[in-house]
């Protein structure tokens, strides 16, 4: 149905699609995998019409295919779930839906608010998501906003007539597992009027929905394979040049914290989401926080950070009591790594060195201003340290890859001297070869007395990377168990005092 023959794209310094060739079938799930930085991103923006190509050709329904801008694509059948969601949160779940194709329900310069909803419930009813139409998008959990992105696309993409193609840009991401069920079992049901590529990172869930996969590498396609056919190992090894390493987050190099506490939370109460949680954080320690969605682990992340206020309790660095407030917390050697890092950990217009020094300018700066040659030759240090593969130190960060702007972010903290980090969902999005650079990275910082407070993207992160792990459940502190090299709790112990 849809055909790309020899599709090449270039940026000033990099070659992002080299004589690429795939197809998608009628009703059919394409997963498509590969490092950040592989090309799939700029494949789906091809796709989308935000880029055009240098060479090569797309057919849909055998046809010469030109897709002038997103617009346009979507008027030919094909639409996008994005991983970092598009939903506008100050509009309503209608308003979203409908966004661009208001004039189908405006008459005489009014809008037909209940023409509006009423096509809306119908949209929703397609995803099974029973909610208010008129529900404010901020007011809705992530999961919610993830079923009205796949609703608006599939209502943008069937307006052709035929069989559109959605295109499913890491949309298990941040959802639970109860959620991620949901999906799938949505998608599943979908395939019988529509066809999907899906783009993700984590290889077991790709496999089980996918009909086909596409593996690439450094811009080109390197394999295509039945998903029976394949293995989670057999595609580590072809993403990455390298068999899936059995020592993937690094236990061997699990040292003793040491005895000195660099973070203490006593009594921390927020409104509902926290309730009188108190621990210790000790220098070179991995302080692993596991819970439920809800179960208060983010917003402790925040706390610690100084993003939010603690109605009662506090949280010390050392003799000093944390203020709420940000410049506080780096003031007091405190780095935050959020899971949006494109909202909050990055001000993507700016360059890579730009990001990489800002939270310690005087480094970089005399009388106010900052030294180019200063700011670019840090960056290069780091750029090298970290592998963060980038046309330079002055190229943009919004045209990086996800892995490589949450480099960026890991890297902006080591260069500010943060001896305390926050890693909330660090690897979120990210290849399984970026993962194993950043538990690497994880591991030379406790080595040197850095102090890790970390919410993971799965269970078996959290333990495989924890000295100590602590479990919360409506808030509370349930549980901290200790997770020693060659005695880590299992899962089933954990998930015992989540739910």
């Amino acid at each position: 149905m849809l055909s790309l023959r020899n599709v090449t794209k270039r940026f000033p310094g990099v070659l992002a699609l080299d004589d690429v060739s795939i197809d998608v079938r009628p009703n059919e799930i394409v997963g498509l995998i590969g490092e950040n930085g592989a090309g799939k991103s700029t494949l789906m923006k091809l796709l989308t019409g935000a880029y055009r190509q240098d060479a090569g050709d797309i057919t849909l329904n055998g046809k010469p295919l030109a897709i002038r801008n997103p617009r346009d694509a979507t008027s030919k059948g094909i639409a996008m779930v994005y991983q970092e969601q598009s939903i506008l949160p100050n509009l309503t779940v209608a308003e979203n839906l409908f966004l661009g194709r208001e004039e189908e329900f405006v008459r005489f310069g009014r809008v037909n608010w209940k023409k509006l909803k009423h096509a809306a419930r119908k949209e929703l009813a397609t995803v099974r998501l029973d909610i208010d139409p008129l529900t404010l998008c901020e007011d809705m959990s992530f999961g919610q906003r993830q079923m009205v992105e796949l609703a608006r696309a599939l209502s943008l993409a069937s307006r052709t007539g035929g069989t559109p193609i959605i295109l499913l840009d890491e949309p298990t991401s941040v959802l639970e597992a109860g959620e991620i069920e949901i999906l799938f079992g949505l998608v599943r049901e979908l395939k019988s009027r529509a066809s999907f590529v899906f783009v993700s990172h984590r290889l077991d869930e790709l496999l089980s929905l996918s009909d086909r996969v596409y593996v690439m590498k450094d811009g080109k396609v390197v394999s295509e394979m039945a998903s029976g056919t394949a293995s989670v190992t057999k595609l580590h090894e072809l993403m990455v040049g390298r068999s899936l390493h059995s020592e993937y987050y690094r236990e061997n190099l699990q040292k003793p914290c040491r005895a000195e506490v660099a973070l203490s939370v006593r009594h921390a109460s927020l409104g509902h989401v926290l309730d009188d949680v108190s621990f210790d954080v000790r220098c070179g320690e991995v302080f692993g926080v596991a819970g439920v969605v809800g179960s208060g682990r983010e917003e402790l992340c925040r706390v610690i950070a100084g993003l939010e206020g603690l109605d009662r309790g506090e949280v010390r660095v050392g003799d000093t009591p944390l203020r709420p407030q940000a410049n506080h917390a780096v003031a007091l050697g405190i780095g935050y790594v959020p899971r949006e890092r494109k909202v909050e950990g990055l001000v993507t217009q700016m360059s890579v060195a730009q990001n990489l020094t800002l939270p310690r300018l005087g480094a970089v700066s005399r009388g106010g201003i900052v030294k180019k040659a200063s700011e670019r030759a840090f960056a290069n240090e780091w750029i090298a340290r970290l592998h963060i593969k980038t046309p330079g130190a002055d190229a943009s960060c919004r045209n990086l890859s996800g892995g490589n702007q949450q480099k960026v972010v890991l890297a902006k903290w080591r260069f500010a001297g943060s001896r305390i980090l926050v890693l909330d969902h660090p690897t979120r999005g990210l290849d399984v070869g970026a993962k194993e650079e950043v538990y690497q990275l994880i591991r030379e910082l406790t080595a040197e007395g850095v102090a890790v407070v970390l919410t993971g993207d799965t269970l078996e992160e959290i333990l495989g990377l924890s000295h100590r792990v602590m479990v919360m459940r409506d808030g509370r502190a349930e549980k901290i168990l200790p997770c020693e090299v060659g005695r880590k709790p299992s899962q089933v112990e954990i998930v015992e005092h989540m739910v």
